[in-house]
Order: C-alpha cells, then sequence, then structure tokens
C-alpha cells in the first residue's frame, strides 16, 4: 500500500489521510504484538493489570468492553498463564484480576517491540509535536461503540 499521494487540485480528505495512516499502525502494531504472542486486547489489558490487581468490572470498564468480551480475554490469559483472577477477600461476589510473572515477562517483552515500533512511526516527529498530535487525537470525535476490533 503507498501513501495517498498530494494533490494540487484536489485536497486530501483528512478523514481517509488519518484511516490510511492508522492502518499503517495498526498493521505495523499487531505485527509487533504478534512476535509477543499477543492480540491488541490481550496487550491492553496486560498493560492495565501492569500497576496491581484490578477488579474485574472496573477493568472492563478501563477497556471500553462488554463485561462477556472480558471473560473471553481473561480466559485466553490465563490458558497461557499471564494472568489470573481471584476471589476478592472483602466481597466473596467480585473478582480480582492480577498480572503473573510470567505476564510480566511478556509485557515487558512487548513494551520492548511497541517501543520499537513506535520510535520508527515517530522519526519525524518531536518530542513536543507528538505531545501536540496526542492533544490533537484527544479531540477527535471518537467512541468506543464506534469500534470494531477485529483480530
Amino acid at each position: 500500500m503507498t501513501a495517498p499521494q498530494e494533490s494540487s487540485h484536489h485536497p486530501q480528505r483528512l478523514g481517509l489521510l488519518l484511516a490510511w495512516h492508522g492502518s499503517v499502525t495498526q498493521t505495523r502494531m499487531k505485527r509487533a504484538l504478534s512476535a509477543a504472542g499477543l492480540t491488541p486486547r490481550h496487550a491492553m489489558t496486560l498493560m492495565h493489570l501492569s500497576d496491581g490487581p484490578v477488579g474485574q468490572r472496573a477493568l472492563a470498564e478501563r477497556l471500553e468492553v462488554d463485561p462477556s468480551v472480558l471473560v473471553g480475554i481473561l480466559n485466553d490469559l490465563e490458558g497461557e498463564g499471564l494472568a489470573e483472577r481471584r476471589r476478592d477477600p472483602a466481597d466473596r461476589r467480585r473478582h480480582n484480576v492480577a498480572i503473573t510473572d510470567a505476564g510480566s515477562v511478556v509485557l515487558a517483552r512487548t513494551n520492548a517491540a511497541l517501543d520499537e515500533v513506535e520510535l520508527g512511526l515517530f522519526a519525524g516527529l518531536s518530542e513536543q509535536d507528538q505531545d501536540v498530535l496526542r492533544g490533537l487525537l484527544a479531540r477527535i470525535d471518537s467512541r468506543a461503540e464506534d469500534f470494531d476490533c477485529a483480530e
């Protein structure tokens, strides 16, 4: 796939330009995650668990996924020994989710792979440019319910 070409007659559609760059970024990120043995949702879940155990309901909210979707993600991660669910001693109806030592190792490898991808993607941007880009992206009207994660 080649980059859309600039035309002096027809200005580029910003949405299409963003979609193209998003597609390239997604491909590179998925490739890096795949090398670490994770899907994007698995990696995001481990990232959210890296600071300590989280209640399963709170984790679903942070990931902006339906609780039933989270159950599937956690089943996968538990099956690989990367995360574990434990009953909350204060409320036996509640489950807390924690990353395992093996999950921390995989996450470190994943973060290193993603760092490499981002270094390549943003090589032409200064730290200040990257901060401006983050700010601009935060202002785009995008909602989780519009997202289709085809893993």
